[in-house]
């Protein structure tokens, strides 16, 4: 088993919460696969300096994420839950970045409005605070899952239908492509990896303590003109990201 230090008390983040996250990345890492289990509470509760309720916690954490699941008479059992990769490319697309990991890709339009850029926006797309822009709210699964949430931002003197577009077709390239845009390149990508915040829970099905990774990207025209901003949640335990250059 690979040696991790004990918890730290003083940083603000529950114990349990801690404990749920290391292991986790060990079951990402691969550490547990001789056995297909995780570690005795007993084990744990030594490795991270806890007592066993707090293991317990961080293992009812997992169980309720679809990690792991308690089989009584011998222990905590890992459900192996293969983890779909997205590349991240100068071309990024959802449904061809996932291709045949699984079965049935979908999208979902939560809402849109029209809303003035702020500053952050306004600067990522080259525009002026103010202008006028078309926001969505879009979920994306596969399989039945869900596995990213998006809030997007279009410059609405370029794609005014972008919202209806969208609804129709349910695709952004495809949506593009209805308004005159027949391709479209990724100019950046930041990501960050975090704890998911309540609404996060909610849309992505997710438990408390879980990883979310959250990007926020900017496409743009052949030209390099700027054409969409996007901050992205995908569920760090069902998506990996691959920078491809």
């Amino acid at each position: 088993m690979a040696v991790r230090k004990a918890v730290e008390r003083q940083t603000g983040v529950a114990l349990w919460r801690q404990i749920a996250d290391r292991i986790r990345l060990a079951i990402s890492n691969g550490d547990y696969d001789a056995t297909g289990m995780v570690p005795p509470e007993t084990a744990l509760a030594q490795e991270f300096g806890v007592n066993r309720h707090t293991v317990r916690s961080a293992l009812a954490a997992l169980a309720d994420e679809g990690l792991v699941r308690a089989v009584q008479g011998r222990g905590t059992l890992i459900e192996r839950k293969e983890r779909v990769t997205y590349p991240i490319s100068r071309r990024t697309r959802f449904s061809q970045g996932l291709g045949r990991q699984v079965k049935e890709i979908g999208t979902r339009l939560l809402a849109h409005a029209q809303v003035s850029a702020s500053g952050e926006i306004a600067a990522a797309l080259g525009l002026a605070p103010g202008t006028l822009l078309v926001e969505l709210n879009t979920v994306s699964s596969g399989d039945g899952r869900p596995l990213s949430m998006s809030v997007s931002y279009f410059p609405t003197d370029r794609f005014p239908r972008m919202a209806e577009e969208y609804a129709r077709l349910g695709s952004v390239t495809k949506a593009f492509a209805a308004q005159g845009l027949s391709d479209y390149v990724r100019a950046s990508t930041e990501i960050v990896a975090r704890h998911a915040e309540a609404e996060e829970l909610a849309l992505l099905q997710l438990s408390p303590g879980a990883i979310v990774l959250d990007t926020r990207s900017v496409n743009a025209d052949l030209d390099g003109r700027p054409v969409e901003y996007a901050r992205t949640r995908f569920a760090a335990d069902r998506m990996k990201l691959r920078i491809e250059t």
